[in-house]
């Protein structure tokens, strides 16, 4: 949900398609950067909020995770959206309650309002939990290192073509399928409370009792769990008053298959996440802890599974406030308040100890350019010179068409300097940074002149400001290979003034590099132009892509 939230944002910002003819002039405003990352994150939020039914949790997860810097207008934004979401799935939850909803039940949420109302817990109650962070903490760093070497023997093997990605998920699939309906064999038959508060055996398609292979009167613990939705399993792990329900043998082969299973499944060619199958593996350990520790705690064995779920997601993602935020909404319980801080807070120190968050390692394995929160200490005793990468490409004030082409197809730069040649006597003067796309805008448009003149303001009355807006991030901005171009205009000229930033983000080549850094991440640039501390005759150039290169490649 989240991933959805963010693509159907991404989307948005677009502003639509104007092949299909579904284009809104409003949409216009989220033609830039920073819009469209606040959009972006937005749409995270209300992932959150529609798949946990927790409108804070989600505005708190776009906090922690999401946003790469925040500002008060993102604050009250994604506040508002969260808030939209509680408001549209309100009704929805009323709808469903009246029954017309079909195989998707009364709501279609996840709602794990489960554990006792008092909760009552005393000091001896600590040490257990202390427990569950500590084992959630080596556990979640286990789980990332795990899922690291997964994902990169799948990049690997998809790389081979198409027909690889389905047999993994082919194989996965039948592996699966197998293995599940195989384990509730391997346990016994339980026979049905006398006092249980739903039909015994189950009827219907979800419940804490499912009969299996078992007789009449009887039902399969471990069937209970396996043959139900991630919900409901986790429902039933959470449930209070079910401390008889399920067999420690049973608890210890459902965490462990979840464990490997979630592992293995992600990264495939299948729409699978994180975070629930998370929830339910620390669910299935929390409860079998609180079996071990049985009459010698104060604490129910689903507030148990409520903490070993708090302390695997704290451990893998590394997550703390929007983490607590996000359990309270869910077990609707503010009594566990300081329970669930405790476990969060110790998970994540232990885990941190071991390697990075689940998403830091996806991110690094997929070679994005991430910029880490804290530079790396040797970066401050290095310069913007030291990782400047060569050599300088620039353009004149007017610069033949060729020439502009032979530079965009020979390199990557999205950003080229613009300098002057004044009189022999004089020495070159930077005009400013013109950008890749709006070179190509300019080769499209073919605003060229046969001689090499200056056209001055005129030269707008072709173009319209949608010409040079920010172009979409899903694949469809302009190449210049798109750029179809005969000899004779190959031999004319364009006059760069007028479409050249002439006050860039310019600093000099003996800047820090972590200040430079701090510059793309704190303030979001994009590029930046570094010129030489003394002289302006032997110009360097740097755009953000270098920088972020740089880093990953360092790391």
């Amino acid at each position: 949900m989240v991933h959805t939230g963010a693509c159907v944002a991404a989307l948005m910002g677009q502003g639509g398609s104007k092949k299909y003819g579904l284009t809104w002039r409003w949409l216009r405003y989220f033609k830039n950067d920073r819009d469209r990352r606040d959009l972006v994150t937005c749409g995270s939020a209300a992932g959150i909020a529609a798949a946990f039914r927790a409108p804070v949790g989600g505005v708190l997860f776009a906090l922690e995770e999401m946003a790469s810097w925040w500002r008060s207008a993102l604050l009250w934004r994604a506040f508002f959206t969260t808030a939209v979401v509680a408001i549209v799935l309100r009704a929805f939850i009323d709808f469903c309650y009246s029954g017309k909803c079909g195989l998707f039940g009364t709501g279609g949420l996840i709602m794990f309002d489960v554990t006792s109302a008092n909760v009552s817990y005393h000091l001896e109650d600590i040490p257990p939990v202390l427990l569950l962070g500590v084992i959630g903490g080596i556990l979640g760093s286990f789980y990332n290192f795990l899922l690291d070497k997964v994902l990169r023997i799948y990049n690997l093997v998809n790389e081979k073509g198409t027909i690889y990605k389905i047999l993994i998920a082919c194989s996965i699939s039948i592996f699966t399928s197998c293995l599940l309906f195989g384990l509730p064999w391997l346990t016994s038959c339980q026979a049905c409370p006398t006092d249980a508060s739903e039909p015994c055996p189950t009827i219907g398609r979800s419940g804490n009792y499912k009969k299996f292979q078992c007789p009449a009167g009887h039902y399969n613990d471990l069937a209970s769990l396996i043959f139900n939705t991630n919900d409901d399993a986790i429902r039933n792990l959470f449930s209070k008053n079910t401390d008889s329900e399920f067999h420690m043998s049973s608890i210890l082969i459902f965490f462990v298959t979840c464990f490997f299973l979630s592992i293995f499944s992600y990264g495939i060619a299948v729409p699978s996440g994180l975070f629930v199958p998370v929830i339910l593996t620390g669910a299935s350990y929390g409860r079998f802890i609180g079996m071990l520790f049985g009459s010698r705690s104060n604490l129910n064995h689903g507030l148990f599974a409520v903490l070993g779920s708090a302390s695997l997601l704290g451990g893998s993602m590394r997550m703390t406030v929007s983490l607590c935020v996000i359990i309270l909404e869910l077990t609707n319980n503010l009594l566990l308040l300081p329970l669930i801080m405790v476990v969060l807070l110790i998970s994540k120190t232990v885990a941190d100890a071991f390697n990075g968050n689940i998403y830091d390692l996806i991110m690094r394995l997929k070679g994005f350019p991430y910029l880490e929160t804290h530079v790396e200490p040797y970066m401050r005793q290095l310069t913007v010179s030291d990782v400047v990468t060569g050599p300088l490409q620039l353009f004149h004030g007017i610069e033949k068409v060729s020439n502009i082409v032979h530079v965009l197809r020979t390199t990557r730069h999205n950003g080229f300097p613009v300098v002057d040649e004044p009189p022999l006597s004089e020495t070159p003067i930077l005009f400013g940074l013109i950008l890749r796309a709006h070179l190509i805008i300019l080769l499209k448009k073919k605003a060229f002149v046969p001689n090499p003149m200056t056209t001055g303001i005129e030269a707008f009355d072709q173009f319209t400001a949608g010409d040079f807006e920010k172009k979409g991030c899903l694949g469809n901005s302009d190449k210049i290979e798109d750029v179809d171009l005969s000899e004779e205009e190959m031999e004319m000229f364009v006059d760069l003034h007028p479409f050249t930033n002439a006050s860039p983000y310019t600093v000099v080549d003996t800047m820090s590099l972590a200040k430079a850094l701090v510059l793309f991440r704190d303030v979001g640039l994009r590029h930046l132009l570094v010129i030489p501390k003394i002289s302006n005759d032997d110009l360097i150039g740097m755009n953000y892509g270098s920088i972020a290169n740089y880093i990953l490649a360092a790391e």
